[in-house]
């Protein structure tokens, strides 16, 4: 089972080069919709967040807000390190039988883990590999502004807060730049689908 790491910035193009990666028969695991289920109500992580953030987080409903979330611990590194404590162990064990669940069905296959902070965290050394997709800062916030709700000044705000792509660069063994057109993604993410099938992990 070949596991690979899929990341780059907010409105990068991930979630097409993800969807396109699942349509070619690996296995598409998205950490920010596992984060979703974690703190949803019945979570692993619903209660200890509510415990550690208060309940000023909580919709009248009593789900997790997630702007009134973010909102708490914007511009803390350590409440947001915080949050990563509570979150991620969940998200990771999710992932891990998803995966283990595939692998038992498709040895030889590909697991693709799509995330925007992989490098961030240091998490992108679970993978055998590491997929970044990338474009220019302008059209990311281009993108982000097509999404219902989007406000650029927290867009802006929001890509600046993230490691920079040029930076992670380096860390990734294929790079699909999403500057062009659909086709050409298309065709990049179809190179790299054919050379991960070569790998041997």
């Amino acid at each position: 089972m070949l596991r690979v790491g899929l990341t780059g910035g907010l409105a990068s193009g991930k979630s097409y080069v993800g969807e396109m990666l699942a349509g070619l028969g690996c296995l598409l695991v998205q950490a920010d919709e596992l984060g979703h289920e974690v703190l949803a109500c019945g979570g692993e992580a619903y209660e200890p967040v509510v415990k550690e953030f208060g309940s000023g987080i909580l919709a009248e409903n009593g789900s997790i807000d997630r702007r009134a979330l973010a909102a708490c611990v914007f511009g803390s590194p350590e409440r947001l390190a915080r949050l990563n404590a509570l979150v991620h162990p969940p998200v990771f064990r999710r992932q891990e039988e998803l995966i283990t669940r595939f692998a038992e069905g498709a040895p030889d296959g590909i697991a693709i883990v799509e995330a925007a902070i992989l490098i961030e965290t240091g998490s992108y050394q679970r993978f055998h590999r590491l997929i970044l997709v990338a474009c220019t800062p302008e059209q990311q916030v281009e993108r982000a502004m097509r999404r219902e709700g989007a406000v650029e000044a927290d867009v802006r705000a929001r890509i600046s807060r993230q490691m920079p792509l040029d930076a992670k660069r380096k860390f990734a063994d294929f790079v699909i730049d999403t500057s062009g057109s659909k086709e050409d993604t298309t065709r990049q993410t179809r190179a790299v689908y054919e050379s991960l099938r070569r790998i041997q992990p």
